[in-house]
């Protein structure tokens, strides 16, 4: 019978994981997670600033080296709500192939 358990169960489930293994791997995780969520955040930014890049906002309502001068940061804020509120795609696809690159499932 311990045969066959050694033969179905993987080594690495057999081995027992330390508290200390098993909290580096837990920040670990919240490190690819929160560089994945960046890396969404920057890229929608620059598609945001591309967007917005030839639209023209008629007085009282923009223009100016004011607008001109915040609008990244428009642009940054709204990217980094649009991840929050849970983003495109792009940090959930970024997030699994750094964990894949990690050796973590």
């Amino acid at each position: 019978m311990a045969d066959l358990t050694a033969a179905v169960v993987p080594p690495s489930l057999a081995q027992p994981q330390t508290a200390a293994q098993s909290a580096a791997e837990l920040a670990k995780r919240g490190q690819i997670k929160q560089t994945a969520q960046k890396f969404e955040s920057s890229f929608l930014s620059v598609m945001l600033q591309q967007m917005f890049e030839g639209s023209e906002v008629s007085a009282p309502f923009g223009g100016g080296p004011g607008e001109q001068m915040f609008k990244s940061f428009l642009t940054e804020a709204m990217a980094n709500k649009m991840t929050a509120g849970g983003g495109i795609g792009i940090a959930a696809a970024v997030q699994r192939e750094m964990l894949k690159m990690q050796g973590l499932r």
